[in-house]
């Protein structure tokens, strides 16, 4: 699974754990310490964990072409295919994340999917691509206790807090303002 330590992959690792041993890949570039965020994370409900340092290579494409096209979705997307295809490679029977149905970042559609398992020998798991966020919510109300706030001021281990970081070391933290819309982050603090 991939894990950020928020409340979406958390609920997809809960819903995955009865039908298969789940493992948590705090992904990072190692450009922040943020990823022991998602550790701790991963600690409080129970799940072994897993650090994956992926391509800092992509990093700086992502946080260029995010500051190019003014807004993050396209590095986004990059960095969770990255993510993905690292995951893919290290020997799992399956690759999961925690993409909602009404995510607008990061996304896998069925072709990358089946691309993803073709080339891998892999299942892609999406638990939670059928269900949208007010039901997401509601599920995640009864089994988690979650920490949210502004996405500068909540720490958690995803791609986002190290690109803002890159793009800040890179330009400056007016630009992070500028491509990064203000929208709220989770970060799980233990079980419900």
């Amino acid at each position: 699974m991939l894990y950020s330590g928020g409340k979406d992959s958390t609920l997809a690792a809960l819903l995955l754990d009865p039908l298969c041993e789940v493992t948590l890949l705090c992904c990072t570039f190692d450009i922040t310490n943020d990823h022991k965020h998602a550790r701790e994370a991963a600690d409080a409900v129970g799940f072994p964990a897993r650090t994956v340092e992926l391509d800092r290579g992509v990093a700086h494409e992502a946080a260029g072409r995010i500051v190019a096209d003014g807004f993050p979705r396209n590095g986004i997307q990059q960095v969770h295919e990255h993510a993905l295809e690292i995951a893919a490679g290290l020997g799992y029977d399956a690759v999961a994340d925690g993409t909602r149905r009404d995510d607008r970042v990061p996304t896998v559609d069925p072709p990358l999917a089946q691309s993803l398992e073709d080339r891998h020998g892999v299942a892609h798991l999406a638990p939670l691509a059928g269900i949208g966020r007010t039901a997401v919510d509601a599920l995640v109300a009864g089994s988690l206790v979650v920490e949210t706030g502004p996405s500068e001021t909540v720490p958690k281990g995803d791609y986002e807090t190290e690109l803002r970081a890159l793009i800040a070391a890179e330009h400056d933290r007016e630009t992070v303002k500028t491509v990064f819309p203000d929208h709220t982050q989770s970060r799980v603090l233990d079980r419900g």
